[in-house]
């Protein structure tokens, strides 16, 4: 079934929100907090710090209507850099691996492909773009 979900980036207080958020809306995070630590293994991260391994590499919370708020931490220390306005992606999850990439093709006229739709080490097909005005979509599918 596809969704829509809001996806955050924080500089490393992704926790102390979800916290925050987790106290207003009265909601269970989905699978847990996932931190760096759980992926550092991953041949293609590079060596990281305790900070960095303690800090979340993925977070949902359930808000309102079965919307989920998703949410990473993307420390300096991996190449990240947050600012306002690349903090936030639109994430589309697709029913199916055609859907995915034909959504992604069709973002991606005048786009800026942050990285492109590929089968990831996390078990999804997957790709980041900020399209031609200037708005951030994650594009997904994970065969379930």
């Amino acid at each position: 079934m596809s969704k829509i979900r809001t996806y955050l980036n924080f500089p490393g207080n992704a926790e102390e929100a979800f916290l925050f958020y987790q106290s207003i809306f009265k909601t269970e995070f989905v699978n847990g907090i996932q931190r760096f630590a759980d992926i550092a293994t991953e041949s293609k991260w590079p060596p990281m710090s305790d900070a960095v391994k303690n800090m979340i590499s993925h977070i949902e919370l359930p808000l309102l209507n079965n919307h989920i708020l998703m949410a990473s931490d993307a420390p300096s220390e991996l190449g990240f850099t947050v600012t306002a306005g690349n903090n936030m992606h639109i994430c589309v999850e697709t029913g199916s691996k055609e859907e995915a990439q034909r959504i992604f093709d069709g973002l991606s006229e005048g786009a800026a492909i942050t990285m492109p739709i590929q089968d990831m080490f996390w078990g999804a097909y997957y790709g980041t773009l900020t399209d031609q005005f200037g708005i951030n979509w994650m594009i997904t599918f994970t065969a379930k």
